[in-house]
């Protein structure tokens, strides 16, 4: 039987997903709803996609932020320790140049539903130029990110100010002059504060527990070049030395008027911020406890104080659901995700998810080597386990760290073991850096 590999999306994953599987003169197409490679970090004042923001950088160095088969110094030795947006969006477009791509991306293509009709037949539901139509496929690679479907809290009382997701943030100018009220304290939400400080009448920032904020550069390194030279060690040693060096650099939290961390390292997802800190100091940024409840633009906090904000900005993530599956089919959206190697189904497969993760560091390098491992498996250079159900079982059970339970944490693994893992799969001469030139699939 001919494969026909349908992967969906061509963000960062979806690309070297593509490359991979095309090297091995598969047939295989790509759908994507932008008009160009990059995914969310296209940026785009429009609502249509979830884009970065306005003034985003990567919070992974360029080093280990990179494709091994086509480095940033294969595209441009100038791109800064901490790309921006436009440089990564440049590099995932080279990227699909250099491996000639694009011939098989489908663009302004929306994936509706897909659903198994039996073992090596999909029907893939899509919109292309207002029409509607089914393609079958032997293949599915998942490869659309887990930030599409916001996460956004919930409160007592209502609140007539502006309430707002991060989803929907694009840039600070819209809040000039306002009294803002920023909720969670991940990356986005630090971000979020810093940047509406600089115009915004008045920015508060609200945690409902202690955040580790890690500085993007340690001893003039970017902080996880330095993380990584400790790789070697136990997680649980390593993580130790980490909180050290932490409290050692920074001070602890309430210098700063900020929850404790009352969590171990790696238990809840570190954020990487070198301004929220400087700008709470120079009373910019006024951190707030967690929401009591909401009363017209009035908020009540925890801790029994009150003040009135004209906009809140929910910085609360993302759900992780797949919105083109039935529910009965397939929902990680509020449970474990049992997959080997995170992307290995213990009953389907021929369904594959590539960069459905979250490392402690960057996705790509690590989607890069799922890409490789289910391109062999798809042309029979690597086998699947006979005991696929076991592995997929022990990814719940025996996690890189064990983190508290919620939604947002349940797809989380250590950057270097990740790495390391996935490369036991490959040969040793694993790198591919030469362009294959096939003919089109159809």
């Amino acid at each position: 039987m001919e494969r026909r590999i349908c992967v969906i999306g061509a963000g960062p994953s979806g690309i070297t997903a593509l490359k991979n599987i095309k090297d091995k003169e598969l047939n295989v197409i790509c759908f994507d709803r932008n008009n160009e490679v990059g995914g969310n970090w296209i940026y785009s004042e429009e609502e249509s996609h979830s884009s970065v923001f306005e003034t985003t950088h990567i919070i992974s160095s360029k080093t280990l932020s990179q494709y091994e088969d086509f480095t940033f110094d294969d595209f441009d030795e100038t791109v800064a320790d901490y790309p921006s947006h436009d440089e990564l969006r440049r590099y995932f477009q080279a990227y699909a140049r250099h491996f000639e791509l694009y011939p098989y991306i489908q663009f302004e293509t929306s994936v509706k539903h897909c659903k198994r009709i039996h073992k090596n037949e999909w029907h893939i539901t899509i919109t292309h130029q207002g029409k509607q139509y089914i393609e079958i496929f032997t293949d599915l690679v998942i490869c659309n990110g887990h930030h599409s479907v916001p996460r956004v809290p919930e409160y007592p009382g209502m609140f007539t100010g502006q309430f707002i997701h991060s989803h929907h943030y694009k840039k600070a100018s819209p809040f000039a002059d306002k009294r803002v009220l920023v909720i969670g304290g991940g990356n986005s939400a630090c971000d979020v504060a810093v940047e509406t400080s600089r115009v915004s009448k008045k920015t508060s920032i609200s945690w409902r527990r202690g955040y580790r904020i890690i500085p993007k550069f340690f001893f003039g390194l970017p902080s996880d070049i330095v993380g990584a030279r400790s790789s070697w060690m136990p997680v649980k040693i390593r993580s130790w030395l980490n909180d050290k060096l932490l409290n050692l650099m920074l001070g602890k939290n309430k210098l700063y008027g900020l929850p404790e961390v009352k969590t171990k390292f790696g238990e809840t997802h570190p954020t990487i911020n070198d301004e929220l800190l400087y700008k709470i100091r120079h009373g910019k940024v006024h951190p707030k406890k967690d929401i009591e409840r909401l009363n017209e633009k009035m908020v009540y906090f925890k801790d029994g104080t009150s003040e009135e904000f004209d906009v809140i900005i929910a910085c609360t993530g993302y759900i992780l659901k797949h919105t083109f599956f039935d529910r009965s089919f397939i929902d990680y959206s509020s449970g474990p995700v049992p997959l080997y190697l995170k992307m290995f189904h213990q009953e389907y497969h021929d369904l594959f998810f590539i960069g459905m993760f979250q490392p402690l560091g960057c996705i790509w390098p690590g989607a890069e080597l799922q890409s490789k491992i289910l391109a062999n498996y798809l042309v029979g250079e690597w086998e699947m386990p006979s005991t696929i159900e076991k592995l997929c079982q022990r990814e719940v059970t025996h996690p890189h760290y064990k983190q508290i339970n919620t939604p947002r944490h349940t797809i989380t693994v250590d950057y270097h073991l990740f790495k390391k893992t996935l490369l036991k799969q490959l040969p040793k001469k694993w790198k591919s850096k030469i362009p294959k030139t096939i003919s089109q699939s159809t």
